[in-house]
């Protein structure tokens, strides 16, 4: 009998408020309870992106732009790069209304439009975050509202834990992770 040897996944984020680090760590939790090695980090604090047979990158997105923390690991990763790399974005909407899902949309076309040309990202996904408005002005805060947006925690778990189950899928077509026929 051979065995396969856990696939070693750094996940990856940079985050504003906190929402960010949230979804990355449901993400690791969901991988690691697929068999992968996983190591949780927040971008600032990855010292390289070798060694490891997957990375999940994230950040909170300000002004159609991901933190620079996040972006700086993409470029590295560019140049060393692991064989896979998914990303995901967290931003103020979640992608639920014909709206929504088209400012989503948008917001991820732009994002992915700053990533390293070079780098092969095998999937960017939106997710929303916790959104806050005491500090916005008025007119941020009617605009938000007049395109479906509400405060409060706009996380989507079951996208977020499917997502990563789909990573995990991933690992395992490609021979990183055994075959259980279970997740």
């Amino acid at each position: 009998m051979t065995s396969t040897k856990p696939a070693r996944v750094l996940v990856t984020y940079s985050t504003a408020a906190g929402s960010t680090a949230g979804i990355a760590e449901r993400i690791g939790q969901v991988l690691a309870a697929a068999g992968c090695t996983v190591q949780c980090l927040p971008a600032s604090a990855v010292p390289d992106v070798e060694g490891v047979d997957a990375l999940v990158v994230g950040s909170a997105v300000h002004d159609m732009a991901w933190l620079a923390p996040s972006a700086d690991v993409l470029r590295r990763a560019a140049l060393s790069g692991p064989p896979a790399v998914w990303c995901f974005s967290v931003g103020g909407v979640r992608p639920h209304g014909r709206l929504t899902r088209a400012l989503a949309a948008l917001e991820v076309r732009r994002v992915g439009q700053q990533f390293p040309v070079d780098l092969r990202v095998r999937d960017h996904r939106l997710f929303g975050g916790v959104v806050e408005l005491a500090d916005v002005p008025l007119w941020g805060r009617l605009f938000f509202r007049m395109i479906g947006g509400k405060a409060g925690d706009r996380r989507d778990w079951a996208a977020v834990e499917a997502w990563a189950g789909g990573i995990a899928d991933s690992l395992t077509e490609s021979g990183h992770l055994p075959s259980t026929g279970t997740r």
